[in-house]
């Protein structure tokens, strides 16, 4: 990890818009760092990619099922972070029926690269994606960091032990 305060980024997102009719009713909606953390008590954690097997039937469901659990441990919000553009996003919200944790499209990777954790993951044809971490943040501040093992370009498996929402959990209620 090279910082212990998020990173001021911009981020490009998708909100609904009932004035506007048809399939798509969206508007685009700069986010800012500043606007998700600044005076809130956040769990963030950030995967290698939308609809892919280990995000998509353990990581994020098990932070959507334990939503009132970290409400309880007085989580304002919980984030949930991916190399991925806003409309992926979306898509695989929707098909995850993810209705509690906020999934935060970080398209360009900014966010990742300045966190320092942009890997190379072109071995699974990926391209350039996030390693696989949660974390605490308190107004703006890094509290606690879980970072898989074996951080590197192109790593031969994707560990995922300790940036599970039970750990992280587990972390806030020892606190």
């Amino acid at each position: 990890m090279t910082t212990t305060t998020i990173p001021e980024v911009t981020f490009k997102t998708r909100i609904r818009d009932d004035a506007i009719e048809g399939p798509n009713p969206f508007d685009w909606k700069d986010l800012t760092s500043d606007e998700i953390f600044k005076g809130k008590r956040v769990v963030l954690f950030s995967l290698p990619g939308a609809f892919t097997p280990t995000c998509s039937t353990s990581h994020l469901p098990r932070f959507e099922e334990l939503h009132d659990d970290f409400r309880a441990e007085g989580v304002d919000q919980i984030v949930c972070l991916s190399v991925n553009d806003a409309f992926v996003m979306y898509q695989w919200g929707l098909s995850q029926n993810a209705k509690n944790v906020f999934l935060l499209p970080d398209g360009s990777g900014e966010f990742t690269r300045k966190m320092g954790m942009l890997v190379d993951k072109s071995n699974l044809g990926f391209g350039m994606r996030s390693w696989r971490y949660s974390m605490l943040v308190e107004d703006g501040v890094i509290v606690k960091m879980f970072i898989e093992s074996g951080f590197e370009d192109n790593c031969p498996t994707d560990p995922f032990e300790v940036s599970d929402a039970d750990t992280m959990l587990g972390y806030l209620k020892q606190r």
